[in-house]
C-alpha cells in the first residue's frame, strides 16, 4: 500500500513539474513573444506573421536560396547597382506591404524594422546604452566578437559586456603607416611580377590579395612582434567567419547553437583554440618587453584592474576579436568593391590617377599626402554607399524607449536597412543606383537630401572601430596601384553580390592589369 501511495506521489511529482515546464516553456516562447508584439500592433505597426520558434526565419532562407541561385549576370559592367533589391528583396516587398516600419523574427528575436528617415535621425544621435548591442548578435557571432562592445565612454562594464574606447585606437592609426605602406608595396610588386610573367597583361584575382593586404596590416598593427602567431590566429579567424555567415541563419533557433552539430563542434574549436593562442601571446608579451601596437592598448587598459584573471583574459581575448572584425574583412571587401567601380569606370580611374600622381609625385604616400586626395575620397564613399561594409544597423532596446513617435519596447530589436537607405532614389535622386562619386564633392554633409542616412560604418557610440584605419587603407592600397598600373575589368569577370556577414563577390572579382 505504501509503495503503491509512494509511486502515484512521483507520478504526480514528475507531471507537475512536466506541466510546469510546458508553461513555462508556452509563456516564454509564445505568450511573452505575443505580448511584446501587441505593443507595437497598438501603435499601428505590423509585419509578416511568424511561427513559433522559427519565427520568419524560413521565409529569409528561402529567399537566400534563391537569390543565391539567381543573382549572377553575364553583364561585365554591373548597372544598376541595386544590391538591396539584389540580395534582400524580401525586405523591400515587407516594406511596400506593411509601411516604412515594420516588425518579424528571427527565431524568438523580435526585429523592429526601421527605414522612415526621421525615425533613422533619432537612432543615429541617440548615446544611451540602454540601445545596446543585440543579445542574438552575441549568440550568433559571440565566438567570433565575444561580448566586447566598443563605446566612446572609456573601459566600462555594462549589463556585464565589455567596451574598450576606439579613441585609443585612433591614436594608433598614424602610427601604423609604416605597416600600411609595407603591406601595400608587398601587393604591388607581386603584381609586377605576375605582369612580367604573364607577358606585360596579367588577369588578376584581386580578393585575396586585398585580404592579404588588410589582414598583414591588423596582424602587425595587432600583435607586432608576435606576427607569426597572429597568423595562425587570422587563420582561424576566417574559417571562424564563414562558419558565422548568415548561410547559417537557423543557429538563431533557440538551442541550436548549443547542439554538436558538425558546424558548431567546429566553431568550439576555432574559438577554444583562437583564445589559448591569444592568450599564449599576451602571456609572451608580459615576459619581454613594452611594445607600440594595439595589443599593448588593449593590457595598458586592463593593467590596473580590479577584476578576476578570467574577465581580464575575456576582455582581452574579446577586443583582439572585434580588432579582426573591425580591421580585416571590411577593409578588404571594400577595397575589391572599390577597384571593381574603378575598372569600370575608366572616366573616374584617370581622374584619380591623376590626382594621385600631383599629390605624390613618384614617392609613396604619406599620411598628409592621402588625406589630400579629394577624388579619391569621393570614389571610396561612393564605393562604400553601393556596397557598405555594414549592410545593417542593429540595436536591442534594454529598457522601454522612445525615438519620435514611436515607443518601442524592452526587448525589442531596431534594424536600420543600411544597404536600403544609401540607394534609396527619394533620397539621392534617379541617378541613386549609378556610381556618381561627384555627389560627394562637398563632403557626407551635402551628399544628398538627408545626409544623416549615409552610415557605412554604422553610427552612434557603437560605430565601427576601425573605420579611420579603414580609409588610410583603402587610400594607400589604391592609391598605390593607381599609380603604378591601368586596369579593366576582365571577360572573366560575373557580377554576382552574395550577402555573407558582409556582401561580398561571390565570384571574385577579375581585372587586367598592366604597368603603366
Amino acid at each position: 500500500m505504501q509503495l503503491e501511495f509512494d509511486s502515484q506521489f512521483f507520478m504526480s511529482i514528475v507531471f507537475l513539474g512536466f506541466a510546469g515546464l510546458l508553461c513555462y516553456l508556452y509563456t516564454f516562447f509564445v505568450e511573452k513573444q505575443k505580448r511584446l508584439r501587441s505593443k507595437l500592433m497598438k501603435q499601428g505597426i505590423t509585419g509578416p506573421p511568424s511561427t513559433i520558434l522559427l519565427g520568419n526565419i524560413l521565409e529569409l532562407q528561402k529567399v537566400r536560396s534563391s537569390t543565391s541561385k539567381s543573382s549572377s549576370s553575364s553583364s561585365q559592367i554591373p548597372s544598376p547597382h541595386n544590391c538591396a533589391a539584389l540580395l534582400l528583396p524580401i525586405f523591400d516587398k515587407w516594406r511596400d506591404q506593411y509601411g516604412q516600419v515594420f516588425m518579424f523574427s528571427l527565431g524568438t528575436t523580435q526585429i523592429l524594422c526601421v527605414n522612415h528617415p526621421d525615425i533613422v535621425r533619432e537612432v543615429t544621435v541617440c548615446t544611451s546604452l540602454d540601445l545596446g548591442k543585440p543579445a542574438y548578435q552575441l549568440k550568433q557571432l559571440g565566438p567570433l566578437v565575444g561580448q566586447g562592445i566598443l563605446t566612446s565612454n572609456g573601459t566600462k562594464w555594462v549589463h556585464q559586456r565589455k567596451i574598450l574606447a576606439p579613441e585609443l585606437y585612433m591614436e594608433k592609426v598614424k602610427g601604423m603607416m609604416n605597416i600600411v605602406r609595407e603591406s601595400a608595396v608587398s601587393v604591388v610588386n607581386s603584381w609586377s611580377t605576375r605582369i612580367e610573367a604573364e607577358g606585360g597583361v596579367a588577369d588578376i584575382e584581386i580578393d585575396e590579395y586585398m585580404r592579404n593586404f588588410s589582414g598583414n596590416v591588423i596582424s602587425k598593427a595587432c600583435f607586432g612582434s608576435n606576427y607569426a602567431e597572429s597568423e595562425e590566429i587570422f587563420l582561424k579567424f576566417v574559417a571562424l567567419q564563414e562558419l558565422l555567415s548568415w548561410k547559417n541563419i537557423f543557429r538563431l533557433i533557440p538551442g541550436m547553437s548549443y547542439l554538436p552539430t558538425k558546424a558548431n563542434r567546429e566553431i568550439w574549436r576555432l574559438e577554444k583554440e583562437m583564445k589559448e593562442m591569444i592568450l599564449q601571446v599576451v602571456k609572451e608579451r608580459k615576459e619581454t618587453s613594452f611594445e607600440k601596437d594595439l595589443l599593448q592598448v588593449v593590457l595598458e587598459n586592463v593593467k590596473d584592474s580590479k577584476l578576476s584573471k578570467e574577465a581580464i583574459d575575456n576582455f582581452i581575448v574579446d577586443n583582439c576579436k572585434n580588432i579582426y572584425l573591425a580591421g580585416y574583412e571590411t577593409t578588404a571587401v571594400s577595397a575589391t568593391w572599390c577597384m571593381m567601380l574603378l575598372a569600370s569606370n575608366q572616366d573616374w580611374q584617370d581622374r584619380v590617377r591623376a590626382e594621385v600622381t600631383e599629390i605624390c609625385m613618384g614617392e609613396i604616400p604619406d599620411f598628409s599626402m592621402l588625406g589630400k586626395m579629394k577624388q579619391l575620397g569621393m570614389v571610396i564613399n561612393e564605393a562604400l554607399r553601393l556596397y557598405p561594409p555594414v549592410t545593417v544597423v542593429s540595436r536591442e532596446a534594454l529598457k522601454d524607449m522612445k525615438f519620435g513617435n514611436l515607443d518601442v519596447p524592452k526587448g525589442f530589436n531596431l534594424w536600420i536597412m543600411v544597404v536600403s537607405l544609401h540607394t534609396n532614389p527619394e533620397i539621392w535622386g534617379d541617378d541613386a543606383y549609378k556610381f556618381k562619386p561627384e555627389r560627394f564633392a562637398n563632403g557626407t554633409t551635402g551628399c544628398c537630401k538627408l545626409p544623416h542616412v549615409y552610415m557605412p560604418f554604422g553610427v552612434g557610440p557603437r560605430v565601427c572601430l576601425g573605420q579611420n584605419l579603414a580609409i588610410v587603407e583603402l587610400k594607400m592600397i589604391i592609391a598605390l596601384i593607381l599609380s603604378k598600373f591601368t586596369f579593366s575589368l576582365s571577360p572573366r569577370y560575373v557580377h554576382s553580390p552574395i550577402f555573407r556577414l558582409l556582401i561580398e563577390p561571390e565570384h571574385g572579382i577579375n581585372i587586367l592589369v598592366k604597368k603603366l
